[in-house]
């Protein structure tokens, strides 16, 4: 998996683009900076922002040619990020680490999934913020982006499963046009999560 990655990061041209995340954008500007993680951060738009934001950044993912834009996308933006060479197998925190983790497409195995969700959540401090955007399994019918494995889409149930042991939890699920680089282009559909620990 790692190939696949590796062979879509390799591009001058960044796969999901520069600019973050919408959702994330919006829920940041309510929240005042501290620590954050990004799992499975891939080229590192979402993570440079928050840096530029004032956020003390962690990012992690085994894709080396993510690390290699991230950086190059931290340079430009002239900020910094600590980003680690890690799958969530072998990633470990110490618990209550991080004030915020966010989780932006992060599509997982489904026999991982829940076990993986529960493991990051040990790292967020009580009182911290969890924030998802994933598609939903309606995104199965378009083309805009995303697995192509139902499993690995995410429904409202599964969530509620894998998040039930947070203080808090708003799952919403909402249609919007895409325009993230040449992979996330055209209507999807996805499921966002707000959790509090």
């Amino acid at each position: 998996m790692n190939d696949f990655w590796n062979e879509r990061y390799s591009t001058a041209e960044f796969a999901y683009g520069e600019a973050p995340n919408k959702f994330l954008v919006d829920e940041l500007k309510t929240r005042k900076p501290g620590t954050i993680l990004f799992p499975a951060e891939g080229e590192g738009r979402n993570a440079v922002y928050a840096a530029t934001q004032g956020w003390n950044v962690t990012a992690f993912d085994p894709s080396i040619e993510g690390q290699r834009k991230a950086k190059l996308l931290a340079d430009k933006y002239n900020t910094t990020i600590e980003y680690l060479l890690n799958g969530y197998e072998d990633i470990e925190f110490s618990p209550d680490s991080f004030d915020c983790i966010v989780l932006i497409f992060a599509h997982m195995p489904p026999l991982k999934r829940n076990s993986w969700h529960r493991k990051l959540t040990k790292y967020l401090k009580p009182g911290g913020t969890l924030l998802l955007e994933g598609f939903s399994k309606k995104q199965i019918e378009n083309e805009s982006g995303g697995p192509k494995n139902i499993d690995m889409l995410f429904s409202k149930e599964e969530l509620e499963s894998d998040f039930k042991h947070l203080a808090e939890l708003k799952i919403t699920k909402t249609e919007y046009d895409l325009n993230e680089g040449p992979f996330h282009q055209g209507n999807a559909s996805v499921i966002r999560v707000i959790g509090t620990k």
